[in-house]
């Protein structure tokens, strides 16, 4: 029999963490409205009916391209044929370079957590799969990036989560190990990004996390909010 489902207002791991990482789909920012808008501008120029917002919501998380195919099949295990993708995805990058941060929101503590990170001394850097096409702008444009160094994006090494490679790689440049670090996320591929390479990981209980139970994953703790990082790492 499973125990009482744990109260994610109250984490209790504290971790002296020196660099702190973030995701940013679904854990820094809210942008599904902006990705699901352009995979039904992308959909809309191809003649294919659109998608539900909250229904695509559960289809981010695996890169931009997944998501393209999710919006295509209409189904989040579907497989786009190749040359219907070579169409479509250059056309979604389009649609949503011309409207990356419309309607995207940050989330609540945002600015507040990264910056008390960054005063309390701590390393703080983004490890996402968007493409760094994306990525950068995005940032820029909603007052993130001047706290964030490494930006790390799923294209900018030959591996994105989960594999453990973009974690190595922040952790490396800071000189530090994966065990000296803390992850913040919000889905699956963080988690098993985190795990492979022993670094602790937290979870948000509001982002895109298609549908799992968090708490089952196992993550070191669930938040349901971003001020809760600095409790953790005892910057408050």
């Amino acid at each position: 029999m499973s125990g009482p489902t744990p109260d994610p207002s109250q984490p209790s791991l504290r971790t002296p963490a020196r660099g702190v990482l973030f995701d940013l789909d679904g854990t820094l920012i809210d942008s599904a409205p902006d990705l699901v808008g352009a995979c039904n501008d992308m959909l809309n120029a191809l003649g294919r009916p659109p998608v539900a917002l909250e229904t695509a919501r559960g289809w981010i998380g695996n890169g931009a391209q997944r998501l393209v195919e999710r919006a295509l099949t209409q189904d989040f295990d579907g497989e786009a044929p190749a040359q219907l993708m070579e169409t479509a995805y250059p056309l979604f990058q389009k649609c949503y370079q011309a409207n990356l941060h419309r309607d995207s929101v940050l989330y609540a503590g945002a600015v507040k957590t990264l910056a008390q990170c960054q005063a309390a001394g701590r390393r703080v850097g983004c490890v996402t799969n968007k493409p760094a096409a994306f990525t950068l702008p995005l940032l820029k444009a909603m007052g993130l990036s001047r706290y964030l160094d490494p930006i790390v994006s799923g294209d900018d090494l030959p591996k994105k989560k989960p594999d453990p490679l973009p974690l190595e790689h922040v952790a490396g440049q800071w000189g530090l190990a994966p065990a000296e670090c803390l992850l913040v996320g919000d889905s699956v591929s963080d988690f098993r990004a985190a795990r492979a390479c022993g670094m602790p990981v937290v979870l948000v209980s509001y982002g895109y996390s298609q549908g799992l139970d968090l708490f089952e994953l196992g993550p070191d703790a669930v938040i349901d909010s971003l001020a809760k990082v600095l409790n953790i790492i005892d910057v408050v």
